[in-house]
């Protein structure tokens, strides 16, 4: 199983009615949440774990999970709101403000972590659950917990609008990079991280200090992934775009997906991947991808539709 640590949340999508202006729809979301929801659509066994209300948000939070088959018995649940996120989007592309204080997901402690059944071989960490705190302070915790012995999967997905200390979430992310198997990230991401930086050189950096698989997503060129011996790059598939949200969670699931398919997310597994494993777990990635920015919001594909 692939267990998806960090926030679910309500996206709040910009819709027009009529002549009246601009609603908000609320949609369950948030990047980890929409890499669960993937994981189950997809047909590979996914948990999920983090703070969830027990509003009416909450319930549909776990509803959404649920009827994608993921598994929701190790959420943590509080009768705090749920966190919103109101969605902004030009030319396709989004932006976010949101609304966190005191959510059920936010103040989770690491007193309030379980422990994690034999069943799970991966754990998936990322987004904004990683910045504001407690919470952050737990899914590090948990992370470092459970890094001796099972795959961590990592892909910041950094939202700077959100990060209010700069220097602290910077340390915290370079201690985590540091014990992660599989680390993906952005162009936006890698310059936020480190300004000016050469990914190839930075690439090389973390495999050395042991990251096995370095993701690097390229948009429309596609995506490419680095290890200690390969350099491999998939193109996209073309698609009419009708926004971004989700599309780098998507990716992720999909990547994940086809590691479990293969039998290599094991701490030995993902170090030792052949080119051919390494090419299709890349082109199942774009793949999802491509069918989630090809419709509105964070609606993944099931395996049926690649």
């Amino acid at each position: 199983m692939i267990l998806c640590c960090g926030e679910a949340l309500m996206d709040m999508l910009p819709r027009e009615i009529g002549g009246e202006g601009t609603a908000f729809l609320p949609v369950p979301g948030g990047a980890i949440f929409n890499t669960a929801l993937a994981l189950g659509r997809l047909g590979t066994p996914a948990g999920f774990l983090y703070g969830v209300s027990t509003d009416l948000f909450g319930e549909q939070l776990l509803a959404h999970l649920a009827a994608s088959n993921v598994a929701t018995d190790l959420t943590i649940r509080s009768p705090r709101p749920t966190t919103l996120a109101f969605v902004r989007l030009k030319d396709g592309n989004a932006t976010y403000t949101f609304y966190d204080e005191n959510s059920a997901g936010r103040m989770i402690t690491a007193a309030d972590l379980p422990a994690l059944p034999a069943a799970v071989s991966t754990l998936y960490f990322g987004g904004i659950s990683l910045i504001g705190e407690p919470c952050g302070t737990a899914l590090e915790a948990l992370l470092m917990r459970e890094a001796g012995s099972r795959v961590i999967a990592l892909d910041p997905n950094i939202r700077p609008g959100f990060i209010t200390d700069e220097t602290a979430y910077r340390a915290r992310l370079s201690r985590i990079f540091a014990r992660a198997d599989i680390l993906k990230l952005s162009e936006e991401d890698l310059e936020w991280y480190a300004p000016g930086s050469d990914f190839d050189t930075m690439a090389k950096s973390w495999i050395a200090g042991g990251v096995k698989v370095v993701l690097k997503t390229l948009g429309k060129d596609g995506a490419r992934a680095l290890t200690a011996t390969q350099d491999i790059t998939v193109p996209a598939r073309k698609v009419e775009v009708v926004d971004t949200v989700g599309a780098g969670d998507t990716f992720n699931a999909g990547f994940l997906s086809s590691l479990a398919e293969a039998g290599a997310l094991t701490k030995t597994g993902v170090g030792t991947l052949s080119d051919t494993v390494l090419t299709a777990a890349l082109t199942r990635a774009t793949s999802v991808a491509a069918v989630t920015v090809s419709r509105a919001g964070a609606n993944p594909p099931w395996a049926h539709e690649l």
